[in-house]
């Protein structure tokens, strides 16, 4: 699976390890910056992850800001991203299997390189399960991106 992962300045020295878990994890990382710890603005960088997904440059995405909060406020806006901020192991895996999250977005001043890693394993092996009820719940979610209700 191809991986698309971006960080501003407030993520940028934990990318590269991140990066590094990817390729570890038999995947394929798509490294769309930054590529220097100078002052850098997160909403490039969720867009640049967000577009590879809507391009099909790639089937996930991981966006590392200093919180992850503005990265993924971000992130969600566009179309068809379904973006959360994963601190911890269960949400990482729940997240995909029961909601489809499709990027991953972590806060480089939150969490340590350690439990990133093992968040990031984690996503990368997490399935969605397409049980009816998600499946339901999806529709609502495109309903939502659309305006429109149910």
């Amino acid at each position: 699976m191809r991986v698309a992962i971006a960080a501003d300045h407030g993520g940028y020295l934990l990318k590269a390890p991140l990066v590094a878990v990817v390729k570890e994890a038999g995947h394929e990382p798509l490294d769309l910056g930054a590529h220097s710890a100078e002052r850098s603005d997160y909403p490039d960088f969720a867009r640049a992850v967000g577009e590879a997904l809507q391009q099909g440059l790639a089937e996930r995405g991981i966006v590392i800001c200093g919180s992850g909060v503005g990265a993924c406020i971000a992130a969600n806006k566009m179309r068809g991203i379904r973006a959360a901020i994963c601190h911890d192991t269960y949400s990482a895996h729940q997240g995909v299997e029961h909601d489809d999250m499709n990027v991953l977005v972590l806060g480089g001043r939150v969490i340590g390189a350690e439990l990133a890693a093992e968040i990031v394993r984690v996503f990368l092996n997490a399935r969605f399960s397409y049980g009816e009820r998600y499946m339901a719940r999806l529709k609502k979610v495109a309903l939502l991106e659309q305006g429109l209700t149910w």
